[in-house]
C-alpha cells in the first residue's frame, strides 16, 4: 500500500518528485545500514533495487537520474586524477600497467574455460569470460576514498591498474562494434591508440603552457576554482566520449591535468561532497536497472563465476606485484579492489546482445555475477585489515624475500614532509625557508595564489588550501607528518586547527602562533604543544642587540624566550 501509495505522488510530483523518494529513501536505508554498521554502497544499490521496476516501479525518470550519475562518475574520476601527479605515474607506471595487463589476461583464459565448463557456448562464454575482467572503478574509488587511502601505495596502484582496465573496455567494444560492421578489428584497436596518444599529447600541451596561469588566476575565487574544477572534468569527460573512448577516460585525464598544480588539494576537498551527493545516483540507477525476475536461473553458474572473481582475481594481482617486488601486505590490499566485476560489464554484454552475438541469458548472468561480487568486495575492502591479520601467515608465497621495489620507493621519501606550515606571510614564509635551510623536509600550505606561485617559484614544497576547511587535513599525510605549524593570526583558527587534527588521529607535535598572552593560553586550552609570540620573540632579541652593542649585560629574570626552530626541531625528536 505504501508502495502504491509513494508510486502515486511520484507520479504526480514528475521527475522531481521521483528524485525526493529517492534521497528520502536513501536517507532511511543509508542510517539503517549505518547503524547496523552495514556500507552505504550496498545500502543505495537496495534502495535502487526497492525503487525500480522489479519491485515498487518508482523510479520512471530514468534518462533524469542516469545523466546525474554520469555526471557524478565524471566528477569522481576528476578528483582520481587529481591525486596522481607525474612523479607517480613515473614511479607506479610499470607496476599498473603489467597488473592490469596480467589480470585481464588470466581472467578471460581461465575465465572462459569455467565458462565452457559450465556449458555455455564459445561465443556467449568468450562475453561472460571478457566481463569478468572488468573492475569497478567508480565503486573502488569511493571505497579508498572514505577510508582515506587514495594516496596509500596500494591505491595508487589499484587506480593505475584500474584505469588501464577502464582502456581495454574501450577497446574491447571498438573490436566488437567493428566485428559485426565488417571493419578489421586490428585497425579500430589502432585507430582509438592514436586518439587516446593525442589526447595525451595535447592534456600535455595544456599542462605544460595554459593550466598554470589560467588555474592560478581563477584561484583568486574559491567558487570560481570550484566551478572551473567541475567544468573542466565534465568537459572532458564529454570529448574522450566524442573521440571514441570513455567518459571515466576523459574524466581521468582532466584531472590529471592539474595534478602538478599547487591547487589540486583545494580542488579536492572542495568537490568531496559534490562527488558523494551524485554518486549516490549511479549505486541508485545501478540497482534501479536491475531485473530480479530473469535471475533466477542462474544461481548455480553465477555462484562458481561469483568464486572465480573473489578469488582468482586477487590471487593473480597478488602474484604479480609480489613477483615486481612488492610486499604481500600490499599486494593482498591491492588485489582485492579487482574482486567484483564492472557496471561496464553488464554493458559489454548489452552490446553483445545488440549485435545478436549473445541471448538475454549471458546478461542475467553477468548481472546477477555484478551484484554479488560488488556486495562481497566491499565487505571485504572495508575490513581488509583485520582480513589480512588473519590470512597473514599464508600469504608468504606472494612476497620475495627482498621486496626491492617498494623498499627503494620507501627510501626515497618522495613528497612526506616532517614540518608543514600553515600560513605564508612574512613569518610563515621565513620559517619555512629557515627549515628548509636546516635540511628538514618542509611544506607548506597558504590561501594566497600569488603567494603559493611565488614561493614554489623559489623551489619550495608550498600547497593551495584553506586551513578552515576542514575537508584538507583528510588530504595530508598525517602518519609522516611529526610536527604541524600555523602562523596564522586568527586564534579561533588555530584552535580549530589543532582540534581538527586531534579528531584526525594526528599524533605529533602542533606548534601554533599568539600575538599575546591570552591567544597562547587559548592555543595551550585546545591542545597546542608549543606557543610561538612573534612579537615579543623578536622585541626580546632586539633588546639584546642593541645592549650587546652599547655594552650592557642582559637583564636578568627577563622573559624566557620561547621555541624557535630550533625548539621545534627538539620537539620533533622528543618522544609521542
Amino acid at each position: 500500500m505504501a508502495g502504491e501509495v509513494a508510486g502515486a505522488l511520484s507520479g504526480a510530483a514528475g521527475t522531481f518528485g521521483e528524485i525526493a523518494l529517492l534521497l528520502g529513501g536513501a536517507a532511511v536505508v543509508g542510517a539503517a545500514a549505518q547503524a547496523l554498521r552495514q556500507p552505504l554502497i550496498v545500502a543505495f544499490i537496495v534502495v535502487g533495487l526497492l525503487a525500480g521496476p522489479s519491485v515498487l516501479g518508482w523510479v520512471r525518470s530514468l534518462d533524469e537520474i542516469d545523466l546525474l550519475a554520469q555526471i557524478g562518475v565524471a566528477v569522481l574520476l576528476f578528483v582520481v586524477g587529481l591525486k596522481l601527479d607525474l612523479h607517480h605515474v613515473r614511479h607506479l607506471g610499470p607496476v599498473a600497467l603489467a597488473t592490469g595487463i596480467g589480470q585481464l589476461a588470466f581472467t578471460i583464459v581461465i575465465g572462459f574455460a569455467i565458462a565452457i565448463a559450465l556449458g555455455l557456448g564459445g561465443v556467449e562464454a568468450l562475453y561472460v569470460a571478457v566481463a569478468l575482467t572488468f573492475s569497478s572503478t567508480i565503486i573502488i574509488v569511493k571505497l579508498l576514498s572514505d577510508k582515506r587511502e587514495i594516496d596509500s601505495l596500494h591505491g595508487r596502484i589499484a587506480v593505475g591498474f584500474l584505469i588501464v582496465q577502464d582502456i581495454a573496455v574501450v577497446i574491447a567494444m571498438l573490436v566488437v562494434g567493428s566485428w559485426t560492421a565488417g571493419a578489421d578489428p586490428a585497425l579500430a584497436a589502432l585507430s582509438v591508440a592514436a586518439r587516446m596518444l593525442g589526447a595525451v599529447a595535447a592534456v600535455g600541451l595544456l599542462m605544460r603552457w595554459v593550466l598554470p596561469p589560467l588555474v592560478a588566476r581563477l584561484a583568486r575565487s574559491q567558487e570560481l576554482l570550484l566551478l572551473f574544477g567541475i567544468a573542466w572534468g565534465v568537459g572532458l569527460a564529454a570529448a574522450g566520449e566524442l573521440l571514441g573512448f570513455s567518459r571515466e577516460v576523459g574524466a581521468f585525464l582532466a584531472g590529471f591535468s592539474l595534478a602538478s598544480t599547487p591547487y589540486r588539494e583545494a580542488l579536492s576537498t572542495r568537490l568531496t561532497t559534490v562527488r558523494d551527493f551524485l554518486l549516490l545516483f549511479f549505486f541508485v540507477d545501478l540497482g534501479a536497472k536491475v531485473d530480479l525476475g530473469a535471475l533466477a536461473g542462474d544461481l548455480l553458474p553465477a555462484a562458481v563465476l561469483s568464486l572465480f572473481v573473489l578469488i582468482g582475481n586477487p590471487l593473480i594481482v597478488m602474484a604479480i606485484m609480489g613477483a615486481m617486488g612488492y610486499r604481500k601486505r600490499t599486494g593482498f590490499m591491492a588485489g582485492l579492489t579487482v574482486a567484483q566485476i564492472s557496471e561496464f560489464s553488464i554493458v559489454f554484454v548489452a552490446m553483445g546482445i545488440s549485435l545478436g552475438h549473445v541471448d538475454a541469458g549471458a546478461l542475467g548472468l553477468v548481472t546477477l555475477v555484478g551484484l554479488v561480487t560488488i556486495t562481497c568486495s566491499t565487505y571485504l575492502i572495508l575490513n581488509a585489515e583485520r582480513l589480512f591479520e588473519r590470512l597473514e601467515p599464508w600469504l608468504g608465497a606472494f612476497e620475495r624475500r627482498d621486496p626491492w621495489r617498494e623498499r627503494e620507493g620507501e627510501s626515497a621519501g618522495h613528497g612526506a614532509p616532517q614540518v608543514l606550515v600553515f600560513g605564508l606571510g612574512r613569518y610563515g614564509a621565513r620559517l619555512l625557508d629557515r627549515l628548509a635551510a636546516q635540511g628538514l623536509a618542509v611544506a607548506g600550505v597558504d590561501f594566497d595564489p600569488d603567494v603559493v606561485r611565488r614561493l614554489v617559484a623559489r623551489g619550495l614544497d608550498v600547497r593551495y588550501g584553506d586551513v578552515e576547511d576542514v575537508h584538507l587535513v583528510e588530504q595530508l599525510p598525517l602518519p609522516h607528518i611529526r610536527c604541524i605549524v600555523s602562523t596564522l593570526p586568527q586564534p579561533e583558527v588555530n584552535a580549530q586547527l589543532v582540534q581538527t587534527l586531534a579528531a584526525a588521529g594526528y599524533a605529533g607535535s602542533t606548534v601554533v602562533t599568539a600575538h599575546d598572552e591570552a591567544d597562547g593560553a587559548r592555543a595551550t586550552a585546545a591542545g597546542a604543544r608549543h606557543v610561538l609570540h612573534p612579537y615579543r620573540d623578536a622585541a626580546d632579541h632586539g633588546a639584546e642587540q642593541v645592549a650587546a652593542l652599547v655594552g650592557a649585560a642582559p637583564a636578568s629574570g627577563g622573559a624566557p624566550p620561547l621555541p624557535g626552530t630550533a625548539g621545534m626541531v627538539e620537539a620533533m625528536e622528543a618522544p609521542r
